[in-house]
């Protein structure tokens, strides 16, 4: 019994550590999220839109859109040039998270690789990669899904730039400038709507592009 109670007692332990972690994590995604919403209202903020925009498609985790659709609802006039600044830093951002992955793999990636004798693997990814890169990077462009995880596989992958850079910039440039579009057109009451029902509609237009990109080439 008292075996089984100290075995009880480390799972307990365990879990609730875990939560702690969780705990901690979501607070500071949080706390995280509150800053970068803040610069909205800064002095600066079309300065640390684009910063926030060229970092978020490599590494940080919040969104531009959190400042855009704020920045948009002050001031409708300057709908447009916010939403070209973000496009222009996110796909100048991209760049920096396609030699992230492309380094990453000519330093550690490799040779990590052979070690555990995953060339085969490795080698099915790239294939796989070259077929539907493209299309990986623009679902990840126009939806929620983490543009930073498709620029740094498209490095480590190595897929051909000039596709991956026209792709993020089309992708990027519907996104903003939709989201943009949106908050100009509708004001204050579609940022609830957009909150609500992003994943969703992005979803839709990636599938809605995909399915019109199948049909031309059935042509």
């Amino acid at each position: 019994m008292l075996l089984q109670f100290s075995v009880d007692k480390n799972i307990f332990s365990g879990a609730r550590g875990r939560f702690r972690v969780r705990r901690m994590v979501t607070g500071f995604l949080r706390a995280l999220y509150d800053k970068t919403l803040a610069l909205s209202r800064h002095r600066r903020a079309g300065w640390a839109l684009a910063f926030v925009s060229f970092i978020e498609s490599s590494f940080f985790p919040i969104p531009p859109d959190v400042m855009l659709i704020p920045m948009v609802l002050a001031d409708r006039l300057k709908a447009w040039r916010y939403a070209m600044v973000c496009t222009l830093a996110s796909v100048f951002g991209a760049l920096v998270g396609y030699a992230i992955g492309y380094v990453f793999w000519e330093a550690a990636g490799q040779p990590i690789v052979a070690f555990y004798n995953g060339e085969v693997a490795f080698d099915r990814f790239v294939v796989f990669y070259d077929d539907w890169g493209i299309w990986v990077v623009l679902a990840a462009a126009i939806s929620f899904l983490p543009f930073k995880v498709a620029t740094v596989a498209s490095g480590v992958s190595g897929l051909a730039l000039a596709p991956f850079l026209i792709t993020s910039l089309i992708g990027r440039a519907i996104r903003f400038f939709g989201i943009a579009a949106l908050v100009y057109y509708f004001g204050p009451d579609v940022q609830k709507f957009i909150d609500r029902y992003f994943n969703i509609l992005s979803l839709i237009l990636v599938a809605v592009l995909l399915l019109a990109v199948f049909l031309i080439g059935a042509l």
